[in-house]
């Protein structure tokens, strides 16, 4: 089974930029790592991932109110950061699957 890339720094972006308060973004690279564990044991099937990175991407959606009462929001700047490690993490495992459907079901 494959491991992460270890030197790959999740959300970027998000990390340094400190209009995203460091809790938070925390918090989404815990959803992120979920969806990399659940890669890291093996698992290639496209409808599995899809069906976990819909969780994820549906975890993050619950997540826009407590963005803004810190003062933030799940703007461009974040969008992009969660776009790019999850592109990252799709290529890294070998998974066919563009990132515009890896995140389809977000709201942000």
């Amino acid at each position: 089974m494959k491991k992460f890339d270890a030197e790959y720094q999740l959300l970027e972006g998000m990390r340094q930029d400190a209009y995203f308060p460091d809790f938070l973004v925390g918090k989404i690279e815990g959803l992120l790592k979920t969806v990399i564990d659940f890669l890291e044991m093996g698992e290639r099937d496209l409808v599995a991932v899809q069906a976990k990175l819909d969780e994820m991407t549906a975890a993050i959606n619950t997540m826009q109110e407590e963005f803004e009462e810190n003062d933030s929001e799940l703007e461009t700047a974040a969008r992009e950061s969660i776009a790019e490690t999850v592109e990252y993490v799709l290529r890294w495992f070998q998974i066919e699957l563009d990132v515009e459907d890896a995140l389809r079901e977000r709201e942000w």
